[in-house]
């Protein structure tokens, strides 16, 4: 056909499928055709229904809500979230949420209809408290506090954080321990007088232990659900119980344990005992008792008092803290391998235990009373080999109707640090069943005197001899002097990083010193500080220390070593003379380290002086 023919441009309108504008308004004046108009245009007013059951639907609707209509599904309309709590509902559109609509396989109704039915829309923007139907279908997950969640695979809604078990929030971000001085390869090329910059530091382990103990001092637990013990004016409490499972076999009573901080800033630990009563106001009084012992293998008793607010009647026991602690039982009996089994203690591990248990049971009873609590469970260890006894005055208060005799149960403390110890060489945490194979079987991997100490506490004394715990003492004498030995060259080692931090503390004071005086905005025009100034030399001294640069490549200097030295030497006041340019290369001082000093403390001296009112109103 050619193209100059009436018939040309009626056949292209024919085949176009682009209607033009004429033929649009056409089409929607068409009464065949306005139904189909109103699903495709939801923005049109002409639309808009004229009555409507619920007169705020048009506004709580966005117009983006139509992308959302083919993703629900037609066979759970009856269980579609109701109305009234979709108009609680933001009318701003989140586009995080689409992927909670996108089905990750085929989509089929009859077999996957929660899939995208009521979930999806209850994890919309929400309303908390019409949620509870959702929060109790969810189940309850198990609590660890003491592990680092991942907080990217928390669920999505907001369910979770209304379960009845409360989540632990985890830190936003652990301590960088590595980013403190972290130890390279050791360097042989040294003279003695060079040193490197790990010598000017604590050791890696000391100080990451340190900073462990810290952190694990402040950590919280928020929405735990724990009470405050408002009359007694502690809170803060975080579980240190690293399982949930009740046991009563050695108190008689189910017991938690809980850090707790008082409003004197102090942390402790309280020892709950769950649905005690207590019968007697006396049996309290025994806790004054153990208030005069001061041992370093006993953890000190603070005070003890009985409280409503776990929802029960608890009996507490208030103990100092020791952060970063575990049982001998956790320590020892701990599976370390795939097959359940764990080495043998050492000898000389177990040497100092014994040493310093017996010490503390000498402390106990020569203020005449018993520890009877020797468990592993129930012994605790601080340090690398460091013990203490950490149950006591529990039984004294829970059966202090039985009333039994103190040389009777000081008589027992030494049969059940024989178990203790047998119990942990024979790696065997049930050892009173076959007590006496064990002990056969101790000359196999320990000395004759060791099995001879095992023996000496298991054998009960003839009547009407008793035990003592000199005689004890007195027969592991020279085990006494290595341990005594060992804990002197560790104090020793304490001292030598001591006596490095003091140095540390030194510098610091002076850099401080200088941050206080230098760029002062109330010195800004003082003759003093100005270029011809006595003063001046302290602004070029800053710039001289920490503003160098590399004389061959003129990168920043970097240099620990090279601020140390110069620290050094202007503490000290040294007459060794340095010389001092400006920023601009116009002015060149020569001075010594002895009159920078001079001139530190007189600018101190004057900052330190009583607060009077100076130019800029300042203090």
């Amino acid at each position: 056909m050619d193209r100059s023919s009436p018939g040309w441009r009626d056949f292209i309108t024919k085949r176009s499928p682009k209607r033009p504008p004429p033929q649009i308004g056409l089409l929607a004046n068409n009464p065949s055709h306005r139904s189909a108009k109103k699903t495709l245009s939801v923005d049109s007013p002409a639309f808009t229904p004229a009555t409507l059951s619920v007169p705020s639907k048009s506004s709580a609707i966005s117009s983006q809500a139509v992308n959302a209509a083919p993703f629900t599904p037609r066979g759970l309309a009856s269980t579609v979230t109701p109305i009234p709590q979709a108009e609680t509902e933001p009318a701003t559109f989140n586009p995080a949420q689409i992927k909670e609509f996108t089905p990750q396989q085929t989509y089929d109704i009859s077999t996957n209809p929660p899939a995208n039915g009521t979930a999806p829309d209850a994890q919309m923007p929400y309303d908390p408290f019409s949620m509870s139907s959702v929060a109790d279908a969810m189940p309850p997950a198990p609590y660890n506090p003491y592990l680092q969640a991942d907080n990217s695979a928390m669920p999505s809604n907001g369910a979770a954080y209304y379960q009845t078990q409360p989540s632990f929030a985890a830190p936003a971000q652990p301590l960088q321990y590595h980013l403190y001085a972290p130890i390279g390869p050791h360097r042989e090329d040294l003279t003695p007088y060079q040193r490197t910059v790990h010598d000017f530091f604590i050791p890696n382990s000391l100080r990451e232990d340190l900073q462990r103990k810290s952190e694990a001092t402040r950590q919280v637990m928020p929405n735990s659900g724990l009470p405050r013990l408002e009359k007694e004016k502690y809170h803060s409490l975080v579980p240190l119980d690293t399982n949930n499972n009740k046991s009563a076999a050695v108190f008689g009573f189910p017991s938690w344990v809980y850090k707790a901080q008082k409003e004197d800033g102090k942390y402790y630990v309280l020892r709950r005992l769950e649905g005690f009563r207590l019968s007697n106001a006396g049996a309290i009084g025994r806790i004054k008792e153990w208030k005069h012992i001061y041992n370093g293998g006993v953890v000190s008793v603070i005070n003890s008092f009985t409280t409503q607010a776990f929802g029960d009647s608890s009996l507490i026991f208030v103990y100092n803290y020791h952060p970063m602690s575990k049982t001998l039982a956790e320590h020892h009996f701990s599976p370390t391998n795939r097959y359940a089994h764990r080495a043998p203690a050492n000898e000389q591990v177990l040497w100092s235990y014994i040493v310093q248990i017996a010490s503390a049971i000498k402390a106990v009873h020569g203020n005449n009373l018993a520890v009877r609590c020797l468990e592993a469970s129930k012994v605790i260890l601080t340090e690398k080999n460091r013990v203490r006894l950490s149950g006591c005055a529990v039984l004294d208060v829970v059966q202090f109707e039985a009333n039994r005799p103190i040389h009777e149960l000081q008589q027992e403390d030494f049969l059940h640090f024989g178990r203790l110890m047998l119990s942990i060489a024979a790696n065997n945490q049930h050892i009173s069943i076959n007590a006496k194979v064990s002990i056969e079987q101790l000359l196999r991997a320990y000395t004759p005197d060791f099995r001879s100490a095992i023996v000496w506490l298991l054998t009960p004394a003839h009547v009407p001899t008793t035990k003592n715990i000199n005689d004890f003492l007195a027969s592991i004498s020279s085990h006494l002097v290595s341990s005594y030995d060992a804990s002197l060259h560790a104090n020793d080692a304490l001292n030598t990083v001591l006596a490095g931090e003091l140095e540390n503390g030194r510098l610091f004071r002076l850099v401080t010193k200088l941050g206080l005086i230098n760029e002062r905005p109330e010195y800004d025009g003082q003759e003093k500080w100005s270029e011809v100034g006595e003063r001046y030399i302290l602004k070029l001294f800053r710039d001289f220390l920490f503003h160098a640069r590399d004389p061959v490549t003129l990168r920043p200097q970097v240099d620990l070593g090279y601020i140390l030295t110069h620290l050094n030497k202007l503490d000290a006041g040294s007459k060794e003379e340095i010389r001092l340019i400006s920023r601009d290369e116009q002015d060149c001082i020569i001075v010594t380290y002895q009159e920078l000093k001079k001139q530190i403390q007189l600018a101190f001296a004057e900052l330190s002086k009583p607060a009077t009112v100076v130019k800029g109103g300042r203090y």
